[in-house]
């Protein structure tokens, strides 16, 4: 019995921690209408610079608090909303997931670079000393953590229902004009809200940072909140109360399952899923909930949909662009460049030109935005490895195979998501694989999995040139393919769902199976490309196919151009080349980069001056166009994109 009591109240203090967080996003969701990816990464700073301000600076607790959760929260929350997402006002709704998430892998790249991950760093409890009661000891820190957890949630349910200033806060979103009229500044109410946003997110992060007895670890801190996360799914993003219900009731299951159930399977097993338990309550929250209460309020706008090269153009570019990988492949074979040869740097920016392309076709062209494609990437890998050594084309089969099943099983429960809730359940999946499946020493072995490259009859591609060129053909196919599937019925139905899935159900036609079908391709070319990538590096690691690195690539496709061929190979060049010349700025770049394109939906390629006409290319009477398609468009091909004259 005592037992239960000490994981009832550590449940409970860990759920009041996740209710800070929680209820600082619905703080953030109902005074700007955007869900804040960052909030994680934000706790995270605040937890290392209160540890640099008590430890190294020997600054009091109570000082230490003013300065971060006033000050701190103050510019922090005046940054976001003035430069940032004041900026957003007329984007498309996925826009503003974009720039959060851009802002946390800034966050987490800084903290890279300042607190070197190889030092240890422990934060001490706020108030020490513990006392007994029922026979159990319980810490002043826990009494801490669960008090301000009900304060907050009591002075922030008191703010929104029963004072001015709340209902002004509630209108930003509701009709900002209609605010305005009223005298109130939507302007200013948005920034108070993310001020107090960036307050509950540094508060959590602060009161959490004891509970890491082995120290601080940025990943870590930036994920741990994500419990928090499904705890704001479950309040609807709306509803404090119920946030902070859900809070302490998953801290609690997430304690109980730990200690319970946990114990009694294999080490590893337990290991894994004490790790994925956040992300996997997260899923679950998302996908059982009643979809018609989830919706995101984040703001519509038309947008051109780029023409897709015709059969011939897309045909001609292909055997271009291959010919120019046989040209570079003859000059730099046997050139290094630090460490490697720069014909394995070329095939790693071919294998995630695949994956880029897989993102193209299911974010790009159907509008579902996807984090896990790195996740997928990474089971192929293992698939790939796990057959005849990697050296066999059914391994290559295999994993195309096996992702695209599981890429529907994951499609399956998500249908009815779309936007941001698709985006934290693949957010969620992706986290989950890692934690769980990846980070498992069984996995990939302790010195990595050795994937060996293709023998063909008669043929073998052990040498980097022939490596090289035999990913460059498969990058070359994968871009035909997604230019075939765009000009397909099928790719006009993709084009259809991402612009209106409510038209696209009304007249019929099932945007269920559209979806998930969609989503296996993407999830098989992704699959695929990890095969590739273990045959060109020959040995895979849990590192390879991280959380952060998937998101960070997802953002550099955006970056440039999330609904064209080349934006995928721009991004896939662009990622290896700053991952070699800066490693740790690589988070850095991608989140400065997507802020900086701001509401821009088609990212660079889709500005102005990239729009070049070629007078001699000219489509009329050509039958492999996009029914309907406008005149004097952007056309996407596999070595460029260019605007076409009708």
């Amino acid at each position: 019995m005592s037992n239960f009591l000490q994981y009832t109240i550590f449940g409970v203090m860990l759920g009041a921690g996740y209710a800070i967080a929680a209820t600082g996003l619905v703080v953030t969701y109902t005074t700007a209408g955007v869900f804040n990816f960052a909030q994680g990464a934000i706790g995270m700073v605040a937890a290392f610079l209160y540890w640099e301000l008590t430890i190294q600076c020997h600054v009091g607790v109570v000082l230490s608090l003013f300065i971060l959760l006033v000050g701190g929260s103050i510019v922090s929350g005046l940054v976001v909303e003035g430069a940032l997402m004041r900026r957003l006002h007329g984007a498309t709704a996925e826009r503003p997931v974009m720039v959060t998430l851009g802002v946390m892998v800034i966050l987490t790249g800084l903290a890279a670079i300042i607190w070197s991950p190889t030092t240890q760093r422990t934060v001490n409890n706020m108030v020490s000393g513990q006392f007994s009661l029922a026979g159990i000891n319980i810490q002043y820190q826990e009494v801490l953590i669960i008090g301000v957890a009900l304060v907050v949630a009591a002075g922030l349910r008191f703010l929104f229902v029963s004072t001015r200033p709340g209902y002004a806060l509630r209108a930003v979103v509701d009709d900002p004009e209609l605010l305005a009229l009223a005298g109130v500044s939507p302007n200013r109410m948005s920034q108070y809200g993310w001020v107090l946003g960036s307050m509950m997110a540094g508060l959590s992060g602060i009161l959490l940072a004891p509970t890491q007895t082995t120290g601080l670890n940025i990943e870590a801190m930036t994920l741990l909140v994500v419990s928090g996360y499904a705890a704001a799914i479950v309040g609807r993003l709306r509803s404090i109360p119920v946030t902070f219900i859900a809070a302490i009731a998953i801290g609690l299951a997430q304690n109980y399952i730990s200690n319970y159930v946990l114990p009694h399977l294999s080490q590893s097993l337990g290991t894994d899923l004490t790790y994925a338990l956040p992300m996997i309550f997260l899923f679950l929250a998302l996908v059982t909930l009643p979809s018609v209460r989830l919706r995101a309020s984040g703001r519509l706008s038309a947008v051109r949909t780029p023409r897709v090269a015709t059969r011939n153009e897309s045909l001609v570019g292909g055997l271009v662009f291959f010919g120019i990988c046989i040209v570079f492949a003859l000059v730099y074979n046997g050139t290094i460049y630090n460490g490697t040869t720069l014909l394995n740097l070329g095939g790693l920016v071919l294998v995630l030109g695949i994956v880029g392309l897989s993102i193209v076709l299911v974010t790009g062209y159907s509008g579902q935005v996807s984090l896990c494609q790195f996740s997928f990437m990474g089971i192929g890998a293992f698939v790939m490895g796990k057959v005849a050594g990697g050296g066999s084309v059914a391994g290559l089969i295999l994993s195309g195979v096996v992702c695209a099943l599981i890429g529907a099983l994951v499609a399956l429960p998500t249908i009815r998501l779309s936007g941001l809730y698709l985006a934290l359940a693949t957010f969620a999946f992706a986290d989950a694989v890692v934690t769980g499946y990846f980070n498992d020493g069984s996995v990939y072995g302790g010195g990595g999995l050795n994937i060996g490259r293709i023998v063909l009859p008669g043929l073998s591609f052990g040498g980097d040139a022939a490596e090289f060129l035999l990913v460059a053909a498969f990058f070359v196919a994968s871009a035909w393919f997604v230019l075939a599937v765009r000009r397909s019925r099928f790719g006009r139905r993709l084009v259809a769902v991402s612009d209106s899935p409510a038209a696209y159900a009304t007249v019929g036609l099932n945007i269920g199976i559209t979806k998930v079908t969609v989503f296996a391709v993407g999830a098989a070319m992704a699959g695929v490309a990890g095969a590739l990538y273990g045959t060109v590096q020959q040995t895979v690691g849990t590192s390879d196919f991280d959380l952060f690195p998937g998101i960070i690539f997802v953002l550099f496709v955006v970056i440039w151009s999330v609904r064209t061929a080349s934006g995928a190979f721009l991004a896939a060049l662009t990622y290896v080349v700053l991952n070699q010349l800066w490693p740790s700025g690589l988070g850095i770049f991608a989140g400065i980069g997507v802020i900086l394109i701001g509401r821009a939906a088609s990212g660079i390629l889709g500005l102005e001056v990239f729009r070049i006409n070629w007078p001699w290319l000219h489509t009329s009477g050509s039958a492999d166009l996009a029914d309907g398609a406008e005149e004097d468009v952007y056309v996407p091909s596999t070595t460029g994109d260019v605007r076409v004259p009708g």
